[in-house]
C-alpha cells in the first residue's frame, strides 16, 4: 500500500514538473528575441554598426528558425522530445551569453545561436504536449501561448529601463535572460532521465500510421494559415508604430499602442485553444478572428479618428493573437500522434517563419514604391483574406 502510494505521489510530482517545465520553456521563446528591439539604437551605436547589419540581430532568428524547423523533428525521434528540450535550452543558454559579449562577430553568432535553441523548443513544443498531455491540448496550449505573450511583452518593456533607466547597459538587459534558461535546464535535466516509455511504445508501431505530412493537403493549409497568420504578425511588430505616426499619432504614443495590442490579445491566447478543443470544426473561431482582423486592418486604412484607431488596435491585437494561438491548437488537433505533431510543427514553423522574414521587407518595399500606406494596408487585408481561406481548410474536423 505505501509503495502504491509513493508510486502514485511520485507520477504527481512528475506531472507538476512537467507542467512547470512547459511555462518555463515558454517563458523562452520570447524574450531573448523581443528584448533586443528596443535597444537596436544603442547596440548599433555602441559597436558601431550599419542599419542594415543593426537589422540582422531581428531578422537573424527568423533566418535561424526558418533553417532547423525541419530539422527539429528529427531530433526529438533520435534524442526523445525531453533531451532535445534540454538541447534547445543549452544552446539558447549559450547564444545569450555569448550575444552579451561587445564584439561584432559574438553578437551575430549568439543571435544566431539563440534562433537555432528556440526553433527547437518552439517545434516540439506541440510534439510535447501532444505526448504528455493528450486529452489536454487545448488548455496545455493555451497556458503555453498565454505565458508566452505575457513574457514576451515584458521584456520589451524591460529592456530599455534595465539598460538605461538603471544604467545597467545593453548587454546586462539582454544576458538576464538567460535567467529562465538556467531554471529550465535544470528542471528538464530531471525531466530527461525519467523512462519514457509512452514515447518508446508509440515509436515502435509508428509505422503503422501515415506520418509523411508534406503530402497532406490538410498539412499544408494549416501550415498556410500559421504562415500567412506569421506574416501579419511581424508586419504589424515591424510597421504599425510607423503606421501610426504618419496618421498623425506621436512616436511615443504609437510605441505603446503596439504594446497594448500585445497585451489586448492576452485572453484571446488563452481562450482561444480552450474553446477550439470543444468543438471538432474549428471554422467559426476562424470567422470570428477574421472578421476582427480585416476590420481592425481596415479601421487603419479608412480611420481617421483616434477613436476609431485605438478600435482598430484592439480588433488587431485579439485577432494576431487568437490566430497565433489557434496555429498553435491545430498541430496538437490535427494529429493522432506526437511524431506527427511534431512533423507538423516543423513544417507549419518553416513555412511561417519563412513568410515572417519576408513580410516586413515586401510591406516596405511597397511603401518605398507608392510613398504612402494605402497600397501596403490593402496588402495586409488581402493577406487577412488568405489567412481565412486557409483557416477553413485547417478547421475542419480531420486529420493530416
Amino acid at each position: 500500500m505505501e509503495l502504491n502510494n509513493a508510486s502514485q505521489q511520485g507520477r504527481k510530482l512528475d506531472q507538476i514538473l512537467l507542467f512547470i517545465g512547459v511555462i518555463i520553456i515558454a517563458f523562452n521563446l520570447r524574450p531573448a528575441i523581443t528584448s533586443v528591439g528596443p535597444l537596436i539604437a544603442i547596440i548599433r551605436d555602441d559597436l558601431g554598426l550599419a542599419n542594415w547589419s543593426a537589422g540582422l540581430l531581428t531578422s537573424l532568428p527568423l533566418i535561424a528558425f526558418a533553417v532547423m524547423s525541419p530539422v527539429a523533428p528529427s531530433l526529438g525521434n533520435r534524442l526523445t522530445n525531453e533531451r532535445a528540450m534540454l538541447m534547445g535550452m543549452g544552446l539558447l543558454l549559450v547564444g545569450i551569453s555569448i550575444r552579451s559579449v561587445s564584439v561584432i562577430l559574438m553578437v551575430f553568432l549568439g543571435t544566431f545561436l539563440i534562433g537555432i535553441g528556440i526553433a527547437v523548443l518552439n517545434v516540439l513544443l506541440p510534439s510535447l504536449i501532444k505526448d504528455k498531455f493528450p486529452n489536454r491540448v487545448g488548455l496545455m496550449t493555451s497556458v503555453y501561448s498565454t505565458a508566452m505573450g505575457i513574457i514576451a511583452a515584458t521584456a520589451t518593456g524591460l529592456s530599455v529601463p534595465l539598460a538605461s533607466g538603471l544604467g545597467l547597459g545593453w548587454q546586462f538587459a539582454l544576458i538576464i535572460w538567460v535567467t529562465p534558461a538556467i531554471i529550465g535546464i535544470l528542471i528538464w535535466i530531471y525531466l530527461s532521465k525519467k523512462k519514457n516509455t509512452d514515447y518508446q511504445i508509440e515509436s515502435r508501431f509508428i509505422q503503422t500510421i501515415n506520418s509523411n505530412v508534406w503530402h497532406s493537403p490538410l498539412a499544408w493549409q494549416i501550415a498556410l494559415f500559421m504562415g500567412f497568420q506569421s506574416f501579419l504578425f511581424y508586419v504589424t511588430i515591424s510597421w504599425l508604430p510607423q503606421i501610426l505616426h504618419d496618421s498623425g499619432v506621436s512616436m511615443a504614443t504609437a510605441g505603446w499602442m503596439l504594446s497594448f495590442a500585445q497585451f489586448i490579445g492576452l485572453p484571446a491566447s488563452f481562450l482561444v485553444p480552450v474553446i477550439a478543443e470543444k468543438f471538432k470544426s474549428q471554422r467559426g473561431i476562424v470567422l470570428v478572428l477574421s472578421i476582427f482582423s480585416i476590420g481592425g486592418y481596415s479601421g487603419l486604412l479608412f480611420g481617421k479618428s483616434y477613436a476609431l484607431t485605438v478600435i482598430s488596435i484592439i480588433l488587431i491585437g485579439i485577432a494576431l493573437a487568437g490566430k497565433f494561438a489557434l496555429a498553435l491548437a491545430f498541430l496538437g488537433l490535427r494529429t493522432q500522434t506526437a511524431r506527427q505533431a511534431a512533423q507538423l510543427s516543423g513544417m507549419a514553423q518553416t513555412l511561417g517563419y519563412i513568410l515572417a522574414a519576408i513580410g516586413p521587407i515586401f510591406i516596405g518595399y511597397l511603401f518605398d514604391l507608392t510613398g504612402s500606406w494605402t497600397i501596403p494596408i490593402i496588402t495586409i487585408i488581402i493577406v487577412a483574406c488568405f489567412v481565412t481561406l486557409f483557416g477553413f481548410g485547417a478547421g475542419r474536423n480531420k486529420f493530416v
